[in-house]
């Protein structure tokens, strides 16, 4: 890519920018066909540890590597000529050491030319987030519920019901602002407190089963597009359900192959005529 073409793709500081300003829009994605599809639309695409449940079939991303999260970054950053692109820390890169945070989070800027990387925690993972972005990684952070979490919380449940929760995620998300993050993801984290949390913060917040009032949101693509039929998250709206048309063309791709109407002729590479 162009010089040019890498100085029109937004910055994680054009992101900061919007707070209280123009919703920001954000989406998962894994692959470069998917990246194109969304970089138009989208001012912040994120490669989520979701790739391990989504693209891998895992219960939960505990499992997901640093490996894999490069090799998805690569591809779609390839596909990015518009929006910014942050790829997550999987769980076990991190939380040892801020030094250890750095090498891995250098690693995945270096590897795929991402613009930034997000990891999971809130006022134990301040000092890192700190020492992060001193040294020129952006950093998005995540507060409220944190999938690399669900061994130790029980599952994945929305949070903030109780006034020890509610305290305790609104602390996490001031430790993280006030560390230099450039955005802050608030997931499943019931409205009343998401929203005071939006308003305390200098930073945007991004929600996933939050608020309405938070600067901007995201969703997982693949739920967002209707592609898993047997489980829907309360907070995801469904704008498509390609899942049964995908089903439908698999099946009429396999009658016609049965019934060998297709390949037809006009599919195969006839001899040319001498």
């Amino acid at each position: 890519m162009s010089a040019q073409g890498e100085q029109k793709r937004l910055t994680t500081k054009a992101i900061q920018a919007r707070k209280g300003g123009e919703r920001i829009v954000c989406l998962t994605a894994y692959t470069t066909p998917i990246a194109r599809l969304l970089d138009p639309h989208c001012d912040l695409l994120l490669v989520g540890d979701s790739v391990g449940m989504v693209l891998y079939g895992m219960e939960t991303t505990v499992a997901v590597t640093l490996d894999m999260m490069i090799a998805h970054g690569r591809a779609v950053r390839r596909g990015v000529a518009h929006a910014c692109v942050i790829v997550d820390l999987p769980f076990g890169s991190y939380q040892e050491s801020k030094e250890q945070a750095f090498r891995n989070a250098a690693r995945i800027m270096q590897e795929t030319g991402c613009d930034g990387v997000k990891l999971e925690g809130g006022q134990e993972m301040a000092e890192t987030v700190a020492f992060l972005t001193a040294r020129g990684i952006p950093v998005c952070g995540h507060v409220g519920l944190m999938p690399q979490m669900v061994n130790t919380a029980g599952g994945f449940r929305a949070l903030g019901h109780t006034d020890e929760e509610a305290a305790r995620i609104r602390g996490d998300a001031v430790a993280i602002a006030e560390a230099g993050a450039f955005a802050l993801v608030v997931e499943g984290t019931v409205e009343p407190v998401a929203r005071e949390i939006t308003a305390a913060i200098t930073i945007p917040t991004i929600g996933i089963g939050a608020s309405a009032a938070c600067d901007g949101q995201i969703l997982v693509s693949d739920d967002m597009f209707g592609l898993f039929s047997e489980f829907q998250p309360r907070f995801v709206k469904r704008f498509a359900n390609l899942g049964p048309l995908i089903a439908d063309a698999a099946r009429s791709y396999a009658d016609d192959v049965r019934a060998g109407r297709f390949p037809a002729k006009e599919h195969t590479f006839q001899p040319r005529r001498q």
